[in-house]
């Protein structure tokens, strides 16, 4: 199975060429620097969750338009197959399900974050919404000084288009799925 940030380099690739933009302009688009772009594309860098969220809301893309693969009739997914991207040290690991497809406007992760562990979430773009469902251990989610807590057999939606962020305050791994949904992220691409 081909590595993940290769993937993630290819795709870049191809949506700055589909769009006739040059590294400056990626660079320019998304406060990421040119050099690092490059690194990405070629494949030899393994960017950070929170580079890549500056890339696809710089490029108006959903964040698993930079891993997708062709789609099949049936798709039958394991996180024991998928590379995770990692956050926080390795305390958040968010496995890619269902990268985003024009078709369904979402895509889908099982996240796993350690005991006492937080992860910060950059703002999506309007039009974003998330849905969690929490699998095992609780979740608390903040919104500033809004905090909401989800036991797990529990799930929430929220509008992503502000900074958030994901809390186990538990003394066992959390995991819940989330659903990522692009209301107009079609139209833009």
């Amino acid at each position: 199975m081909e590595p993940i940030h290769k993937k993630v380099g290819r795709n870049l690739l191809a949506i700055r060429k589909s769009r006739g933009l040059s590294l400056d302009n990626v660079a320019e688009l998304t406060g990421v620097s040119k050099a690092m772009l490059g690194q990405i594309e070629r494949g030899d860098s393994n960017p950070t969750i929170s580079v890549l969220w500056r890339i696809v809301g710089g490029l108006g893309i959903s964040f698993t338009t930079l891993i997708e693969e062709a789609d099949a009739d049936v798709t039958v997914v394991s996180p024991e197959g998928l590379e995770p991207f990692v956050e926080e040290d390795g305390a958040y690991r968010a496995y890619p399900l269902f990268p985003y497809n024009l078709r369904t406007k979402f895509e889908t992760y099982l996240v796993s974050l350690d005991p006492g562990r937080e992860h910060a979430s950059e703002p999506h773009n309007d039009g974003v919404e998330e849905y969690i469902f929490v699998h095992r251990g609780v979740l608390e989610l903040g919104f500033g000084d809004d905090l909401h807590r989800i036991p797990a057999g529990s799930s929430v939606r929220f509008s992503a288009n502000r900074p958030h962020r994901y809390r186990n305050p538990g003394a066992e791994a959390t995991e819940f799925y989330t659903v990522i949904f692009y209301a107009d992220a079609a139209a833009r691409r």
